[in-house]
């Protein structure tokens, strides 16, 4: 039997709230504080993260968009060391994407660009057209099984940001996506919807799990689907505008 579109949505909610919960209760939330209604930073965050740099697809990796949480901090930075180009999306899209480029920064302040008040001082506001091609993809996750599912805060705007990129050009269909989280993030079963964004590659404090087979990713945005409100945003309009003139 077929769920609604809404049974879908509360069966995620359901799951964000459990692990907002464990995680607070178990004591591995770590600020911002309380992590309900957020991408969760968590105790070992910078060990999920090691485990992520030491994959060939981070190594080879030139230009990485990554999201602009807390957990996932100590991945800008060091993308910044490497002398990797970071793509961030700014927080719900409100200003589109930002480009941290480890040329132009100075080296002591890459910690402090790796923040989003420092993203913006040192980041520039990109229009669509000039992001470079991305050879990876890391978000933020509150909740993922080993199929590759994922569920995020509930806004919707990693498959957004990953949906214009792809209408772009800038990601191709082959790019890996990959996240770090805590172990107890990790679930039997994510229910999905036709938009959401999958999965290849998971980071933990204590493991690293490639996804097999690689599940698929959206193609582009399911205009049928958008809300009115990311309908409104500057960087929609742009890809609009872009797509309108390719016509």
């Amino acid at each position: 039997m077929l769920r609604s579109r809404e049974e879908v949505k509360r069966e995620k909610q359901v799951i964000r709230e459990r692990i907002w919960r464990i995680l607070e209760d178990r004591g591995v939330a770590r600020f911002p504080r309380p992590v309900y209604g957020r991408i969760p930073n968590f105790e070992g965050a910078e060990r999920a993260a090691g485990r992520l740099f030491l994959t060939k697809t981070w190594t080879s990796a030139r230009v990485v968009k990554i999201n602009p949480d807390s957990p996932q901090k100590p991945i800008r930075y060091r993308a910044l060391k490497e002398e990797k180009i970071v793509i961030m999306p700014t927080p719900k899209l409100v200003h589109g994407f930002l480009i941290l480029d480890p040329r132009i920064i100075p080296e002591r302040k890459y910690g402090f660009a790796a923040t989003i008040r420092g993203a913006f001082l040192y980041g520039r506001r990109v229009k669509l057209v000039e992001i470079p091609t991305i050879d990876l993809v890391v978000t933020g996750s509150v909740a993922v099984d080993l199929s590759g599912g994922r569920i995020g805060k509930g806004g919707g705007y990693s498959e957004l940001e990953y949906a214009i990129l792809r209408e772009v050009g800038a990601i191709e269909k082959d790019v890996y996506v990959a996240t770090t989280i805590h172990d107890l993030q990790l679930v039997d079963k994510v229910p999905l919807e036709e938009h959401d964004l999958k999965i290849d590659i998971i980071a933990t404090p204590s493991r690293l799990h490639f996804i097999k087979p690689r599940p698929l990713k959206p193609p582009g945005i399911l205009w049928e689907i958008l809300d009115s409100d990311k309908k409104k945003l500057s960087v929609v309009k742009e890809l609009l505008e872009i797509k309108k003139k390719s016509r």
